[in-house]
């Protein structure tokens, strides 16, 4: 007995309905401005084919100035799993020509479903957001189904990845979800853009007259406020970002990342290494240079490339090994760590960590940003961040000194102490409570005072000052000390860090018993 024929197309005429959405000269409008629809990011993301929605069928049911009967095609929101390069991945798509997008119960419930699915399969979640915000007429409703979709976040946290994509408007309550999430790739121009209070709001409260690009544009979240992780120029490009960023994280973290172990393991030495090195120590090295030649070719995926540049994150793969890099930027700010860098490292530490992905951490650090500005911000406290970070860790932690690993700062790029499982050095590594002309005066201030004539006191602070680094600035003294596990020509870093790698996969780590630590935020 076949099903109703009218049963079929009644099924096929609702779908259309959801699917065309606002209509096709909505449709058309948002392609002369150079956005995509909802559908279309979708289809963009998932393999052909692939793709299950889920509750595209589904309603409102508020009744708040008269919107019970008001007809939202899917509720404003596309939500469902499929395969993504072959792997399951979940996502939600905000349709911008449905009631603008904007977040109801039922909306924001069609969001808790594909988070929840993709708690309970072990899956990625992706969060393309193109929303005017809450719904107004659905009052206390509309916020409880905000409430939701944080706490589904914070459940997701750590355990499975969640990547966010601003492509449109993305105002008040609906910016804390994607800063809840593991990566935010925010797209550039037009109505893109994050922010809790509006232009308009600002100024009938504080006066101030701003613009939307000011305050919530990719620019200031790409270089000031540090919100935004990648810069896209397009959806297409957006949606590409996001692609390849999943192809370095595990499903979830109960799996290992996804190491590519049939690539070689090219322990050849690397001549080209030494002759990037400038012949100074105090001469600035771009530790672009180093990363380049470290990992495979190609690999090496920035984090955060416009925010706090003195120091570098991202993820590569070292003969098909997938890590974290961070490294001190010589080049930028000579390398010091100050807040914004701290925090910047801390966490992409952290995410490294939830997810098993080895770190690699290059050092060339002179110390912490000295300023009052800095100690007023509270550098003590976000500088802890990133010692708390490398402690907690229980990835494979390797650590190469490049030159400078002064005082505290050396410490908290992740020192032995800190549970570093190997640490190499260069020759020209220089690790100190502090540098060497700073050093000198505070030990010996009381004889060089002694001497009267200028030119023989000079000689000697001299004398003393390279007696002082050919003791104490070298990397042997901290090899004496077993706080180096090698000193290596430059040439054989990748070998080295690659064949460590390969040893430490299978590394573990019990922890005390506790319900978490209290990370000084």
């Amino acid at each position: 007995m076949a099903i109703d024929p009218k049963l079929l197309d009644e099924l096929e005429e609702r779908r259309q309905k959801v699917i065309i959405s606002g209509g096709q000269d909505k449709i058309d409008k948002r392609h002369e401005k150079g956005d995509w629809t909802a559908r279309e990011r979708i289809d963009c993301l998932f393999d052909g084919g692939s793709f299950t929605e889920i509750g595209m069928h589904t309603r409102h049911h508020c009744s708040n100035f008269g919107m019970l009967d008001k007809y939202i095609p899917g509720e404003g929101i596309v939500s469902g799993f499929g395969l993504v390069g072959g792997r399951p991945v979940a996502a939600v798509s905000a349709d911008f020509m449905a009631q603008g997008g904007s977040l109801g119960y039922m909306h924001a419930q069609k969001i808790c479903d594909a988070q929840q699915y993709a708690l309970k399969a072990g899956m990625p979640i992706i969060q393309m957001n193109d929303s005017g915000g809450a719904r107004l007429q659905e009052g206390i409703e509309a916020l409880t189904g905000f409430g939701n979709v944080f706490y589904n976040n914070v459940a997701a946290s750590g355990v499975v990845p969640q990547i966010s994509l601003i492509l449109g408007p993305c105002a008040g309550g609906a910016a804390y979800s994607p800063a809840l999430t593991d990566f935010i790739i925010i797209r550039q121009g037009g109505a893109a853009g994050m922010y809790i209070t509006g232009p308009k709001v600002i100024e009938q409260v504080t006066y101030e007259k701003c613009t939307m690009e000011e305050i919530g544009g990719a620019a200031v979240h790409a270089t000031v406020s540090g919100n935004a992780h990648f810069v896209a120029r397009t959806d297409e490009e957006a949606i590409a970002i996001a692609k390849r960023l999943l192809t370095y994280l595990p499903s979830n973290n109960a799996q290992e990342a996804p190491h590519d172990l049939s690539a070689p393991l090219d322990i050849a030495n690397d001549e080209g290494m030494n002759d990037i090195i400038p012949d100074n120590n105090n001469t600035p090295l771009d530790v672009q240079k180093v990363i380049a030649r470290l990992v495979d070719e190609g690999s090496f995926m920035e984090v955060h490339a416009g925010f706090a540049g003195n120091v570098v994150v991202g993820f590569a793969r070292i003969c098909g090994v997938v890590v974290g890099i961070i490294a001190n930027q010589p080049a930028v700010k000579a390398g010091c760590l100050d807040i914004d860098a701290s925090d910047k490292a801390a966490r992409f530490i952290r995410c490294c960590d939830a997810f098993n992905i080895p770190l690699v951490n290059l050092v060339d650090v002179p110390g912490f940003l000295p300023g009052k500005q800095q100690e007023r911000g509270g550098i003590i406290r976000h500088g802890a961040k990133m010692i708390y970070a490398y402690s907690a860790a229980s990835v494979p932690k390797v650590t190469l000194i490049l030159r400078k690993a002064y005082g505290g700062a050396y410490i908290a790029m992740c020192s032995k102490a800190l549970g570093a499982d190997a640490v190499f050095a260069w020759p020209c590594a220089e690790i100190a409570v502090m540098g060497a002309a700073g050093a000198v005066p505070i030990l010996y201030g009381r004889k060089l005072a002694a001497i009267e004539d200028p030119e023989a006191r000079e000689a000697e602070q001299k004398k003393l000052y390279d007696e002082y680094v050919k003791a104490f600035y070298n990397p042997y003294a901290a090899a004496a000390s077993d706080q180096v596990t090698d000193i290596i020509d430059p040439k054989e870093s990748r070998a080295r860090i690659a064949l460590t790698l390969r040893t430490l996969l299978g590394k573990r780590e019990s922890a005390p018993v506790r319900k978490h630590g209290n990370i000084p935020l």
